[in-house]
């Protein structure tokens, strides 16, 4: 089963509690299907308007990849021609950095991802993953 409607907004006001809770920036969270559709997006008060798309790219290229935004970096850095590769398949939309993650389904499969900006890449992946644990579902950032 994919992503219902309850667990994508439990992500996202989670994901935004847990980033008040750990003093962030105002954030932005993009939840996606398995085949990078947006399901949902909000962005708090006092965030770049410009983050939806730095959302949604960081959950797209974990979904679309099969791989969260930590593992992409790391992708990135020692092989910088494939991701430039990549976005060129995806017409730019994939920012490889922490803040893209992977959610899993009970029997490990892809179903969605999400993306978290506003803050650090790093505390993006950390707010985000308690949105998705606190839905019942696996985080992988």
């Amino acid at each position: 089963m994919g992503l219902t409607l309850e667990a994508t907004e439990t992500i996202i006001r989670v994901t935004r509690e847990a980033g008040r809770e750990m003093g962030l920036k105002p954030l932005a969270v993009a939840v996606l299907d398995a085949g990078g559709h947006l399901l949902a997006f909000a962005r708090e008060d006092g965030s770049a308007p410009g983050r939806f798309e730095i959302a949604f790219a960081k959950a797209y290229g974990a979904v679309m990849l099969g791989m969260p935004g930590s593992a992409q970096m790391k992708r990135a850095e020692a092989q910088a021609y494939f991701m430039a590769a990549v976005n060129g398949v995806y017409g730019g939309k994939v920012i490889p950095v922490p803040g893209g993650i992977l959610i899993r389904g009970a029997d490990g499969a892809i179903i969605g991802a999400a993306g978290v900006t506003g803050d650090t890449s790093d505390n993006d992946a950390a707010a985000g993953l308690k949105g998705i644990a606190a839905a019942g579902l696996t985080g992988e950032a």
